[in-house]
């Protein structure tokens, strides 16, 4: 009898590790894709100003954003944040956070198709908002379509003043888009599964309980080459 309940303990262990590695591995995906998003994305022409990606102090990544087949147009996305190191945000890029998107009524968003999102956190204010709540754009942290091209001269104030920026790649087209009304959080059991453990998103980003996972070297070795120097007004990462 005790035989036998050992058997079924251990079979019942090797399930478990088996299935929480096959977890493990999907997070390891989604980073990487975001990595593959990103590079696609700063590779386009007419992309996202470099003068405000080196004003950012964290972007989020979000692969492949899909509508939902409801009647309000429900939206439902997963990717990543990652932000500069130091204690005012001017390190190089650090270990990333999984993040969800949740949001209705994107209506851009053509019959079920997906889309890429960008999204950069421009002070520390909206930093510490998304690593320790959970944020509706537009009400508790202040959004707007970000401008895109060379330089973000001619941007309006309220781009310019704006929280986070957000931008969006469909079907090859690339613009910045409004995300009003949706919310960003932390997911959770998704950063357990990426790193073995129970960790907030503050943990990751901000406490430096992880080093960077192989699966987010493409991501995090393209930021610190694009935009390795925070170019922030210093007074505003105070």
């Amino acid at each position: 009898m005790n035989k036998l309940i050992v058997c079924l303990l251990t079979v019942l262990m090797s399930f478990s590790a088996s299935a929480f590695a096959a977890d493990s591995e999907h997070e390891q995906e989604r980073v990487k894709e975001a990595g593959e998003v990103l590079k696609e994305i700063l590779n386009i022409p007419d992309d996202i100003p470099q003068d405000l990606l080196d004003k950012a102090e964290c972007v989020v990544v979000l692969p492949s954003v899909k509508k939902g087949a409801f009647g309000i147009g429900g939206s439902y996305g997963r990717g990543v944040m990652v932000c500069r190191n130091g204690q005012h945000y001017t390190g190089k890029w650090g270990a990333p956070a999984l993040y969800a998107l949740e949001g209705i009524s994107i209506g851009f968003q053509l019959g079920g198709q997906a889309t890429d999102f960008v999204l950069l956190v421009m002070n520390p204010k909206g930093a510490t908002s998304l690593l320790t709540s959970k944020v509706k754009l537009g009400a508790d942290a202040s959004a707007a379509a970000g401008p895109k091209g060379r330089t973000a001269e001619g941007a309006t104030d309220i781009v310019m003043n704006a929280e986070i920026l957000s931008y969006s790649r469909n079907k090859g087209l690339f613009a910045g888009v409004s995300l009003e009304g949706s919310t960003l959080r932390s997911d959770g059991s998704a950063n357990e599964k990426l790193y073995g453990r129970r960790l907030t998103a503050k943990e990751i980003i901000r406490g430096g309980k992880v080093g960077i996972p192989g699966s987010a070297q493409q991501l995090v070795s393209l930021l610190d080459k694009k935009s390795p120097t925070n170019r922030s007004d210093p007074k505003s990462l105070q």
